[in-house]
């Protein structure tokens, strides 16, 4: 009974104090939820601005909502920057709400905000080179424990100006809400304009934004955003969306982009471009991860279109490119700046002035510069083939204004890596034909390295010199290998220290036949002309082979046959200088009358080139004429007459012997077929290459043996009679 009673007086002591504690805490809850926040405002402002080291103060009103997540409200707020920054304020604004998360401050010192909203905010934000950034809120602006972490900004109207020395940043930005279209996730309620500076670069920028701009993390909703743009000459409209805008991730955005030169996006972006004409493009753009991808491009190069898809790789310890370009017209001149052909204004007009002063139906005579260099001496700039690799395949249809080169299409895999470039395939339209192969260049070199592996099929004669009325009329196609390699800073310097070798062989064909006799200067020939007309001759081969030493192109073989003449002679080229010896002998296959046949010289310079006939031989005939003349003045003619000694030369094994192995099989193909019975042409069956030569070849060839063209070496030319005598290389 004892023990009951105890019970019965202990329970209500229990319940006594479980009411007192509960009392308590909703008191404390209450005082909590009353308690008057803004007498703290005074002692928040002077502990603030002791812990950072600056200014802070909440100047009308605070107020705090209690929880695990905690919601500080600010009527009035102003907190300066450190004193190294330009603008004085990180901050002020009308009003402010804050979200902090208190675990992660009382445990750890992290600053969490998942939610700050600013009423007619002024922000002044700077980050220094060093590490330094105004919104870091501890004394050690450097440290990153005093960074907030962000988790979405929500603003109505007010500016903004950040400044971010080694990015080239100095931006300045006015922003203002449409408070109609707020709390619609797709709409675009917040417009602002921008300027200013980025990467040095002037801009200006304008559009519209969502209202819930999230920094940390992906968006509850992707963000939406309009934009306008120019810096310098570039422009660009965008619109779409970013998932997470802290790391641009997911971004989907269609274009619109457009400049004076490609190459200045390489300072706003950091993209390696080529200098360019004047472009358009618009397009897709997509990132997921560190991979910026562009499809469905469609765009203009100057007069040049291109479509395609290009990724663009920044994850990896360089920068990559990939992806495939296709061009239903490339207009060359929209390439000169690539490869180091001068565009020169101040030349075009003066040319037109001439032109404009020249009367009606003449041509102004240009003045001969015996100085004057052909072959570009741009520096080509190859230093942003460091900075990224590529893997790009390019595609080109058509090409127009080739600079004078007969060039009819492109197709080529560009492969960049680790400062080397290689082109291979490479595949070119030429006059009709293809010169396929490939090519190397090596940045890392000094200077640089290039090399080059071609071989030219069925290229056009009337459309390799279109410019020249006898080469238009001239039928027959030309085979060509091209095996060089050399190094330098400008094409100039390429070709003159190149080394390989070159080699152009030509089969059957139609040519001028006034062209052969006024090089051979046949008058009899010439007088056919004017009484029949030019008539074209049969080309029966053609061939021009070069071994190249540190630019020096001395001929292997040089040899040009037809029906009615053949031309054998030697040939010293210097790309270095741009000089040339060439040393050409006619001797031809039919009879005539007077003739003053003699050896053709060429000699100068690419921009200033001297035909001229060997005096030498000019000088015999004249003494016979002069000599005949004495005995009878009638008999002074035979001194003219051509007998015709030449014969047909080996067409098939000076070809086979002048091209290179790989292209041995092919030379079969391009040789005039051999004498079958009954002196029919039969063709030359296609071999291996190595094997034996063609049935019934060997007799022609022991016929044509006397008139296979000698080969002058590096220090020799061909004589009129056909010996070789020391020359110097020109």
């Amino acid at each position: 009974m004892a023990d009951a009673a105890a019970t019965d007086a202990h329970l209500p002591r229990w319940s006594k104090a479980l009411l007192v504690i509960g009392a308590v805490l909703l008191a404390l809850v209450l005082l909590l939820v009353l308690f008057p926040w803004d007498m703290l405002r005074g002692p928040v402002n002077r502990y603030v601005s002791q812990k950072t080291g600056r200014h802070f103060e909440i100047t009308r009103r605070l107020d705090v909502k209690l929880g695990r997540t905690t919601r500080v409200l600010m009527d009035g707020i102003e907190f300066a920057n450190p004193d190294w920054a330009q603008d004085r304020f990180l901050v002020k604004a009308d009003a402010a709400e804050v979200d902090v998360h208190l675990l992660p401050l009382l445990l750890h010192r992290r600053i969490e905000l998942p939610l700050v909203k600013l009423t007619k905010p002024e922000l002044g934000l700077q980050v220094e080179p060093d590490g330094r950034r105004t919104w870091a809120l501890g004394s050690d602006t450097k440290d990153e424990k005093n960074v907030p972490q962000i988790g979405a900004m929500v603003v109505d109207q007010g500016t903004a100006h950040y400044v971010a020395h080694a990015q080239g940043a100095d931006v300045r930005a006015e922003f203002a809400m449409r408070r109609e279209a707020a709390g619609n996730p797709a709409s675009l309620p917040l417009q602002f304009k921008a300027s200013g500076r980025w990467k040095d670069q002037p801009f200006n920028a304008e559009g519209r934004t969502g209202d819930v701009l999230s920094l940390n993390g992906p968006q509850r909703h992707p963000f939406p955003a309009e934009v306008r743009l120019t810096a310098d000459s570039t422009s660009l409209r965008a619109n779409g969306s970013i998932a997470n805008l802290a790391e641009l991730d997911g971004a989907d955005v269609r274009f619109q982009l457009g400049g004076q030169d490609l190459a200045q996006l390489y300072k706003l972006v950091g993209v390696v471009l080529p200098n360019t004409p004047r472009y358009a493009v618009a397009g897709h753009l997509t990132k997921q991860g560190e991979v910026w991808t562009v499809s469905e491009i469609d765009g203009r190069l100057g007069r040049s279109d291109m479509a395609g898809t290009l990724a663009f790789d920044q994850g990896g310890s360089r920068p990559s490119l990939q992806g495939q370009l296709r061009s239903r017209m490339l207009d060359f001149e929209d390439l000169a700046p690539v490869i180091g052909i001068k565009d020169d204004p101040a030349a075009k007009k003066a040319a037109a002035k001439v032109a404009a002063a020249t009367p009606a139906g003449k041509k102004p005579k240009k003045p001969k510069d015996p100085n004057r260099k052909v072959l570009p001496d741009t520096p080509l700039d190859v230093s942003r083939l460091k900075t990224m690799d590529a893997d790009v395949r390019i595609d080109a249809s058509r090409i127009v204004n080739a600079k004078g080169m007969p060039l009819d299409r492109m197709a080529v895999h560009v492969h960049l890596k680790n400062g080397l470039l290689v082109l291979d395939p490479l595949d070119l339209g030429v006059a009709g034909g293809q010169l396929a192969g490939s090519m190397r260049i090596d940045a890392n070199a000094k200077p640089v390295r290039v090399q080059a592996r071609l071989d030219g099929r069925d290229l056009v004669m009337s459309k390799l010199v279109p410019a020249s009325k006898t080469m238009r009329e001239s039928i027959g196609k030309l085979q060509a290998q091209i095996d060089l390699a050399a190094g330098g800073t400008s094409v100039r310097q390429l070709l003159g220290s190149s080394s390989g070798r070159l080699a152009v062989l030509m089969g059957e064909g139609e040519i001028s036949n006034l062209l052969l006799e006024f090089a051979g200067l046949d008058g009899g020939e010439i007088l056919k002309f004017f009484t029949e007309g030019d008539q074209r001759v049969q080309v029966r081969c053609g061939v021009a082979a070069f071994d190249v030493q540190n630019g020096l192109m001395t001929s292997r073989a040089l040899l040009f046959d037809t029906t009615d003449t053949m031309f054998n002679g030697a040939a010293k080229i210097n790309l270095a200088t741009e000089g040339l010896d060439v040393y050409m002998q006619a001797r031809p296959k039919d009879k005539s009358i007077l003739s003053l046949r003699s050896p053709l010289k060429i000699t100068g310079t690419f921009g200033d080139l001297h035909p001229s006939l060997d005096k030498a031989a000019l000088a015999k005939r004249a003494a016979a004429m002069v000599g005949l003349s004495a005995v009878n003045p009638l008999l002074a003619l035979l001194a003219t007459v051509e007998t015709g000694p030449g014969r047909d030369a080996d067409c098939q094994g000076i070809m086979k012997a002048a091209a290179a192995p790989r292209a041995e099989a092919r030379v079969e193909q391009t040789a005039p077929p051999v004498a079958g019975a009954g002196g029919k042409s039969v063709p030359v069956p296609t071999s291996r290459m190595g094997a034996g030569p063609a049935p019934g070849a060997e007799d022609k060839r022991a016929d044509a043996s006397a008139d296979k063209p000698r080969t002058a070496s590096a220090r020799e030319e061909l004589t009129p009679q056909g010996t070789p005598k020391a020359a110097n290389a020109p």
